[in-house]
């Protein structure tokens, strides 16, 4: 069974083996069972942020979702009709796609905030596309 805790984030660093992220967890929300495990057990951790009113906030990694994006046919061709006017490969999508959010790599889309709300257009413009038929 996993265990569940509510924790702080204090502080995140970078040392040679990637990020250290440091928690700080209420003494009577600390599992038991994470105090006496040994300093270097491994775990695989599931964070979801809280809002004030207890609910979690949904996360939308845009870097991932541009990346199968441009890999789709139906994708290129909204593309294609919609800003290009010539067929596209999947590197021709991600450049147009790139020029549209004003960015140079598609890495940028989870940290602009004026590249990520360019995206949200593109992907709402997208799915009105595709829903009115014009995809097919």
């Amino acid at each position: 069974m996993a265990l569940q805790f509510e924790c702080r984030k204090v502080a995140l660093k970078q040392d040679r083996t990637g990020f250290v992220l440091t928690l700080s967890l209420h003494p009577d929300e600390a599992p038991e069972e994470l105090l006496r495990d040994f300093v270097g057990a491994r775990y695989m951790c599931v964070l979801a942020r809280i809002k004030d009113d207890e609910s979690h906030t949904d996360y939308k990694n845009r870097v991932t979702i541009a990346g199968i994006l441009c890999r789709s046919h139906v994708f290129q061709k909204f593309m294609e009709e919609i800003y290009s006017g010539k067929p596209l490969s999947e590197d021709d999508t991600a450049e147009v796609l790139c020029g549209l959010c004003k960015i140079e790599s598609r890495t940028e889309l989870n940290g602009n905030d004026a590249a990520k709300k360019s995206f949200d257009s593109l992907l709402v413009e997208f799915e009105e596309w595709k829903t009115n038929g014009t995809a097919f």
